[in-house]
């Protein structure tokens, strides 16, 4: 049997730890509603986090991933149930766009840090112009799907798992994820190698794009509605969400599995810090507590096992 990948040591300890202290405050926790309460937005979260995990992976840092999937959730708010054609062509478009990005990043090589903070006030614009205030409703299809109430095990749980599968089986199994870790490894290899490192960051960039896509179509589908500023902390929570799962900023080393558990690691802990009765003016500095704290234990890993 194959041991467990000690990348997913601390995340899943991080994950078991607080599952257990959110219990031991709020006992009825412990049930089916509970629980699909306390994981309530871990979908949209997840997606976006594996979206930012695969822009990581080719070593760069999307600062519009908030904006972004907040656009996405304007336009199914506002223009998908309408004129469901339409909201199609515009998320393809969206997605068509963030895949231009890659291209164009690594054709001039551009800092992506810088084009993608320039980009997040275009998303933002773009989301403002076609929702000026917050409102629309999601699609009945959509609402039905992430609102379902399956036996046994909640939806969101189910729908984490499968997040998790699938961007497993496409960055750690694929040979066309291997390339794209590849590119994060050694770019120039890559390049000798006879690949063309524009086609494959603008793939990444696209692959991004479309799990991106994925989680602003899942927070309407919970919220009911859209905002052009109701998803602007996924881009913390998604880069936080990478580094708590295992993830690196260079050298294309990521967990896609750690990378949503980290993911239901911040959307629990903030379920966590309620039942203390923190204020939310706090609350964000806690998470970032603890997200100090579960960097601090695996640098004291890491250590451990070059002494060994």
């Amino acid at each position: 049997m194959r041991s467990v990948s000690p990348r997913l040591v601390l995340p899943v300890l991080s994950l078991t730890v607080l599952i257990a202290a959110v219990f031991w405050l709020q006992p009825r926790a412990m049930s089916y509603v509970g629980i699909n309460l306390l994981f309530n937005l871990a979908v949209p979260i997840a997606l976006a986090t594996v979206a930012q995990m695969i822009i990581i992976m080719v070593n760069d840092i999307d600062l519009s991933m908030g904006a972004f999937v907040s656009l996405i959730a304007c336009i199914t708010a506002a223009i998908l149930p309408t004129d469901p054609a339409l909201g199609i062509a515009m998320l393809v478009g969206c997605v068509l766009v963030y895949a231009a990005l890659g291209a164009l990043i690594e054709i001039r090589q551009l800092p992506a840090i810088v084009v993608t903070l320039g980009m997040s006030f275009v998303w933002s614009g773009a989301a403002v112009l076609i929702l000026p205030s917050p409102g629309g409703t999601a699609p009945v299809w959509l609402t039905a799907i992430m609102k379902a109430k399956p036996p046994f095990v909640p939806v969101a749980i189910i729908a984490s798992v499968l997040i998790a599968t699938v961007a497993h089986l496409i960055v750690m199994r694929s040979s066309f994820g291997v390339k794209l870790r590849a590119l994060g490894g050694n770019a120039r290899a890559v390049s000798r190698s006879g690949r063309s490192t524009v086609l494959l960051r603008a793939s990444a960039y696209g692959l991004a794009g479309i799990f991106a896509m994925l989680a602003g179509m899942a927070l309407v589908g919970l919220t009911t509605s859209g905002d052009a500023n109701i998803a602007l902390r996924y881009t913390l929570l998604s880069i936080a969400g990478v580094i708590l799962g295992g993830g690196e900023f260079t050298g294309g080393r990521v967990s896609p599995v750690g990378a949503v558990i980290g993911a239901l690691t911040l959307t629990l802990a903030g379920s966590f810090l309620s039942f203390l009765r923190l204020s939310p003016d706090w609350q964000i500095g806690a998470q970032g507590a603890i997200l100090i704290l579960v960097l601090a234990a695996r640098l004291v890993v890491r250590q451990a096992e070059k002494r060994s």
